[in-house]
């Protein structure tokens, strides 16, 4: 229904910022939460941060808090994710989301996904 698409991974120092972008096409409505996901090797996926389709509310994972930032440009249909002071724990492919309106307070409703972008934090 909904295609997104990541772009912005790489590989980086510890310390160093990285902004993914994520754009989505297809059917989407203003009404669609957002998110991030991310999934390291051999562990399972884990959510990250997400924003409510106003851009008016979000949500982050504790091991983000106060490093990520996710926002959103409606017009754009696009979602954003500022990665400040990355951290090796921060290696795994990110994943965008698209979900329900209430996605963003309950990521485990999100139901549309990207390919993925990998994300590498060198110590």
């Amino acid at each position: 229904q909904v295609q997104l698409v990541e772009s912005g991974g790489g590989l980086v120092q510890a310390g160093d910022s990285l902004r993914l972008s994520c754009l989505a096409s297809g059917r989407t409505f203003s009404s669609t939460a957002m998110g991030w996901f991310r999934q390291a090797p051999g562990k399972e996926r884990e959510f990250v941060a997400a924003i409510s389709w106003s851009g008016g509310n979000s949500n982050y994972a504790g091991a983000v808090k106060g490093r990520f930032t996710i926002s959103r440009d409606n017009a754009k249909n696009t979602v954003y994710l500022q990665m400040n002071s990355l951290k090796p724990e921060d290696t795994a492919v990110y994943y965008c989301a698209a979900g329900p309106a209430m996605s963003w307070v309950a990521p485990d409703t999100f139901n549309s996904w990207g390919q993925g972008t990998q994300v590498t934090v060198s110590s």
